[in-house]
């Protein structure tokens, strides 16, 4: 009898290990299911007084964020749909004709993954295809985390080569071409490709896009706006620069050969909206590798490189009489203050504004393409509320039932938040 009892309560001791044991791997599994650094939220507080861009609410409510994770480095493995919903990614075309028209992005990035996970759900489709180029001098938790995020989409990869970006060097126009290399290789045939970097956000819509470029003056025409290189910048291609890796570009005031080609050359913007056939003319013609191995002595090449050949007439959408034409970024460069624009409400980094939110008025009237710069922890509101501006403006234009993931922000009571508060 006694020993019957002692093998009973053996049982009962070894099952209960066992249920211990599986209890801890099934909770484990479980919370691994999520990204750690998603798992603290964020109280859910309404926008700011004097956020103008979002849509007007009744005077008994108020708009209040949906979104309420704290963003920081996505840690271990992900359950990918827990992720795509928990961050508002659309994860359908939201329009036949987005559909049929898909598009393709650069994104070169070495911080802000905020900005850079905010700036992706906003332009994100699932017809369209994103080449992201992260600077190899970026902290490896930080790669990790956007190598983390990609391998949760099909269509967003991660640039084959990497390079030491440098402001101003030839390598920040090499990662460009980097990804372009890997974008034709894509079994999604793209129709235009448009560079980004991590501190810009959307103003038009995915749909807005496309009817921009697809309108009467853009349509199978290049966008890179530009002029014939002033005598102010031509230091910049006739001496000699040194590009000091992930530092600086110095000139070592050596006389620089002409242009291959008896190439004219402008000076323009470093943005651009091309076609396909422009892409492919860009990696394969002699003219344009030629151009792009003289410009590996130059200062900032990528702001004569693309709207120089623009100006080629062999060139597949090239835009010969074009100057500043192309609404593609609004920026508020401090030498245009009082004429462009009257003031940055934020702060100037490089001659470049920073935005607040008392900026977004002008930035909405704009209304280019996208907008440059923004900073998470400079001024957050002015992202936030632009945030919500768009994404109300794209759910707005859908052409499928939305689904509540979507939003971003909710209209609610101010009674009932009260109460509840």
């Amino acid at each position: 009898m006694l020993q019957l009892e002692s093998a009973k309560c053996s049982f009962l001791f070894c099952l209960g290990i066992c249920i211990f044991i599986c209890s801890v791997i099934y909770f484990k599994a479980k919370s691994g299911d999520a990204p750690r650094a998603l798992s603290r939220s964020l109280s859910c507080h309404p926008f700011p007084n004097n956020c103008q861009a979002l849509p007007p609410s009744s005077s008994s409510t108020r708009w209040q964020r949906t979104s309420c994770r704290e963003f920081s480095y996505l840690e271990g493995p992900l359950n990918c749909s827990w992720m795509q919903t928990e961050l508002h990614f659309i994860m359908e075309p939201l329009s036949t004709e987005e559909e049929d028209y898909p598009l393709a992005f650069v994104i070169t990035i070495h911080k802000e993954f905020e900005i850079f996970v905010r700036l992706l759900r906003a332009i994100y489709a699932p017809q369209n295809v994103y080449c992201v180029h992260v600077d190899n001098r970026a902290p490896d938790d930080y790669k990790a985390s956007v190598r983390n995020l990609v391998g949760c989409f099909p269509n967003i990869f991660l640039s084959s080569v990497s390079e030491q970006v440098t402001y101003a060097g030839f390598s920040r126009l090499k990662a460009d071409i980097n990804c372009m290399e890997d974008l034709v290789r894509s079994p999604v045939r793209w129709r235009r490709v448009i560079n980004l970097c991590g501190q810009d956000f959307p103003i038009m819509s995915n749909l807005e896009l496309i009817r921009y470029m697809q309108g009467a003056e853009w349509r199978d025409r290049n966008m890179t706006p530009g002029i014939k290189q002033p005598k102010y910048m031509q230091h910049r291609t006739q001496i000699q620069h040194v590009e000091i890796k992930g530092v600086y570009v110095v000139p070592k005031g050596l006389k620089k050969n002409f242009p291959p080609h008896n190439l004219q050359i402008y000076f323009g913007t470093a943005y651009y909206a091309l076609t396909r056939a422009f892409v492919k003319y860009v990696l394969n013609s002699s003219v344009a590798k030629d151009l792009l191995e003289w410009s590996k002595d130059t200062y900032s090449p990528d702001e004569h490189y693309w709207v120089t050949l623009n100006h080629v007439k062999e060139a597949p959408g090239s835009n010969i009489g074009g100057e500043w034409e192309g609404n593609i970024r609004a920026i508020k460069w401090k030498d245009q203050e009082g004429t462009a624009h009257q003031g940055c409400k934020g702060r100037y980094i490089r001659d470049i504004c920073i935005y607040a939110i008392d900026d977004l008025p002008w930035i909405i009237k704009k209304n280019s393409m996208f907008a440059n710069k923004f900073e998470s922890t400079s001024f957050p509101e002015a992202l936030d509320c632009l945030e919500q501006w768009h994404r109300h403006k794209v759910l707005q234009q859908a052409m499928v039932p939305i689904q509540l993931s979507w939003q971003l922000a909710t209209e609610v009571n101010i009674s009932s938040v009260t109460v509840a508060g």
